[in-house]
């Protein structure tokens, strides 16, 4: 099945330091993959800062 991408795509822009308040919907430009490369299509993404850092600082340094 093929299907024929957009060029562009959403996306949440932070252009300064805040909280949610600061997030702008705004459009980019669609990846175009490499050699050796894909491109996945992704419906829902969340983000969570905080919790991400902490995890990373209890696993210890790489």
């Amino acid at each position: 099945m093929s299907e024929t991408l957009p060029e562009t795509m959403p996306a949440i822009e932070i252009t300064e330091p805040g909280g949610p308040e600061v997030l702008q919907l705004g459009t980019r430009p669609l990846p175009t993959p490499g050699a050796g490369e894909v491109l996945i299509k992704v419906a829902a993404a969340g983000v969570n800062r905080p919790i991400e850092s902490n995890a990373a600082r209890a696993a210890g340094p790489s």
